[in-house]
C-alpha cells in the first residue's frame, strides 16, 4: 500500500481519514488523521502516527502515554479516500482512559478477547490458571466439560429458568472456546465454516 494510491481531492487539507479497529474484538476505536508522513512513519514503525490538525504536526499515538496502537493490517475503502487500521491496542485508546474514543457497549467483542486471552493462557500456562489446569487434563477432559455444561445449559433451557440459562450458556462458551483453542482452531476459523456453510 502506497500513499499515492489513495484519491485524496475530496479530503479536507489533503489530509487522509483512518478508522482504528480494534483486532481483536473488532470494535472501532478511533478516527484520526494522516499525511503522506505520518502514513509512511506508520508503515515503517508499525506504531500508528497520525497528523494533528490542531498542532499542525505528527503525534504517534501513545508517545506520551505509553498506549501505542501496534498495526495488525491495513484496508483502503471502495473508494481510497478512506483507511481502515485494524490494530492492537496498548491500553486504553482515548484520552479520557476509556477503550473507545466512541461509547459503544463495554461488552462488545468480549467474547473475542476471551478467546485471545484463553489462547494467551495456552501459550503462558500460568500456573494459578483454572484454564492451564483444563490444557494440562487435556483434551478428552475439555470435551466432557464442554458436554456437561450442554447438558446443564439444555436443563435450564427446558426448565425455562432464563437466568440460570444465561449462566449454564456462558460456562458452556467458556468451556467451548477452550476446547476450541485445544483443537488448534481460532473463532476466525468457526466464522469462516459458517460463512462457507451460509454460502
Amino acid at each position: 500500500m502506497n500513499f499515492n494510491d489513495f484519491n485524496l481531492e475530496k479530503c479536507a487539507d489533503g489530509l487522509l481519514p483512518v478508522i482504528i479497529q480494534d483486532a481483536v474484538t473488532l470494535r472501532v476505536l478511533m478516527l484520526g488523521y494522516m499525511n503522506r508522513e505520518a502514513f509512511d512513519l506508520t508503515c515503517s514503525s508499525g506504531h500508528v502516527t497520525f497528523y494533528s490538525r490542531t498542532r499542525s504536526c505528527l503525534w504517534t499515538k501513545g508517545e506520551t502515554s505509553g498506549h501505542f496502537l501496534e498495526v495488525v493490517d491495513m484496508y483502503s475503502d471502495c473508494d481510497n479516500d478512506t483507511l481502515l487500521i485494524k490494530a492492537n491496542p496498548i491500553g486504553p485508546t482515548c484520552h479520557r482512559g476509556t477503550t473507545s474514543c466512541f461509547d459503544t457497549p463495554d461488552e462488545e467483542g468480549f467474547i473475542r478477547s476471551l478467546a485471545a486471552l484463553i489462547s494467551r493462557r495456552h501459550a503462558e500456562m500460568p500456573e494459578d490458571s483454572y484454564t492451564t489446569r483444563l490444557f494440562i487434563k487435556g483434551v478428552k477432559k475439555i470435551a466432557q466439560k464442554v458436554g456437561e455444561e450442554a447438558v446443564e445449559s439444555t436443563i435450564e433451557a427446558v426448565d425455562g429458568n432464563r437466568d440460570r440459562f444465561s449462566y449454564e450458556a456462558c460456562d458452556l462458551i467458556y468451556h467451548l472456546l477452550v476446547l476450541i483453542e485445544q483443537m488448534g482452531l481460532s473463532l476466525p476459523d468457526m466464522e469462516r465454516e459458517l460463512l462457507r456453510r451460509h454460502s
